[in-house]
C-alpha cells in the first residue's frame, strides 16, 4: 500500500514559536488575510520555500502521498502550498469535537503506513494513544516537529529513511 506523509502547516512549515531574532535561516515572512481570522492585521507566518521541494522529494523517492493535515485545511493549497512550490494537496477535513486531528488523519490513512510531521502530538496524549493502539501493526511514525524551528533537512531524512525501510 502506498504510504502517506501527513504535513502539518504551524509548527513544522510555520515555526511560529520563533521570535524574529530566533527565526531560523531560510525562513520568509508571508502575511495572509484569512476570512473568520478575529484580527485586523493579516497572519504572520514565516515560511521557508525549500520546503516544497524538500517534501516533493520525500514524497518521490518514497512512493507515498502528500496530504496536508492542518486546521488549514483546504486553505493550505491556495495559500501556503503556491508559496512552497506544491501543486494542489488532499487535505484531511477535520470534525469539532474530542480527539484533534487523530479521527481525520485515521480515516484518511485507513490502513496505509504513514508519517506524520506536527508540533502537538504531546497536547494530546490519550488520543494520540488511543490512535496508535488502533492503527495496530500499521507502520505509523509521529514525527514531532519543533515549532521553534521547523521541519529540517535532519527530520526529513529520517522520514525518509524510515520509510525505505518499509520496502527494504
Amino acid at each position: 500500500m502506498r504510504p502517506v506523509v501527513f504535513v502539518d502547516v504551524d509548527g513544522p512549515l510555520n515555526p511560529f514559536a520563533a521570535t524574529d531574532d530566533t527565526r531560523p535561516a531560510g525562513y520568509v515572512e508571508h502575511r495572509f488575510r484569512l476570512s473568520g481570522w478575529s484580527r485586523r492585521r493579516p497572519l504572520r507566518l514565516w515560511l521557508d520555500p525549500a520546503h516544497g521541494a524538500a517534501l516533493l522529494g520525500l514524497a518521490e523517492r518514497t512512493g507515498a502521498e502528500l496530504v496536508w493535515a492542518t486546521t488549514w485545511e483546504h486553505k493550505a493549497n491556495t495559500m501556503v502550498g503556491p508559496v512552497l512550490g506544491l501543486p494542489r494537496l488532499p487535505a484531511v477535513t477535520f470534525a469539532e469535537g474530542p480527539g484533534w486531528k487523530f479521527p481525520g488523519v485515521s480515516r484518511y490513512a485507513h490502513g496505509r503506513p504513514l508519517v506524520w510531521f506536527d508540533d502537538d502530538f504531546d497536547l494530546y496524549p490519550g488520543p494520540r494513544a488511543e490512535f496508535l493502539a488502533r492503527r495496530g501493526d500499521v507502520a505509523t511514525l509521529l514525527v514531532p516537529v519543533d515549532p521553534h524551528t521547523g521541519l529540517t533537512g535532519e527530520v526529513v531524512a529520517g522520514a525518509q529513511a524510515w520509510l525505505g525501510g518499509l520496502t527494504g
